[in-house]
């Protein structure tokens, strides 16, 4: 008796979607962004107040210059409390995270989950000439993967 298969025929995706599973069209673009002279303590107010674990810092040209996360918020608040050094004065340029990771806005959402898992990194901005315009997250490849769901993933 021959092997019979009950699944269905599979269409396979146009030119046109697979060039539309670019970053760009899953990033966001509304970002909460900070300054270099902003304090550690108005950049925790805003990440607890927006639940966000960190975001870019950008110069008055809205170029990007470095991220400040969590983490770096907390090595503050350790140290500050071991050097018994108040935080009121301290600014997040000495803090924030200077080489950043960006990825390219027309790069392949799968490319970029890829990157993702090799970088170890929750976030990437993507700049164009020279100025920041949005930010990838995990969560957002995630939400591309959902919309792809059911077909088929070239």
């Amino acid at each position: 008796m021959p092997i019979k298969s009950f699944q269905g025929a599979r269409r396979e995706p146009s030119k046109e979607e697979v060039k539309s599973l670019k970053v760009s069209d899953y990033m966001t673009t509304n970002l909460i962004t900070f300054t270099p002279d902003q304090s550690i303590e108005s950049v925790m107010e805003l990440l607890i107040k927006h639940r966000i674990s960190g975001g870019p810092v950008v110069n008055a040209k809205k170029e990007l210059i470095g991220i400040i996360s969590e983490g770096d918020c907390i090595k503050q608040i350790s140290e500050s409390r071991y050097y018994n050094m108040p935080m009121q004065d301290q600014t997040i340029e000495k803090h924030m995270a200077r080489n950043v990771d960006t990825i390219d806005g027309n790069m392949n959402i799968f490319d970029a989950a890829n990157k993702f898992l090799e970088a170890k990194r929750r976030r990437f901005p993507i700049v164009e000439n020279g100025k920041l315009v949005g930010q990838i997250s995990q969560k957002d490849i995630l939400k591309a993967a959902m919309q792809m769901k059911g077909q088929n993933w070239k």
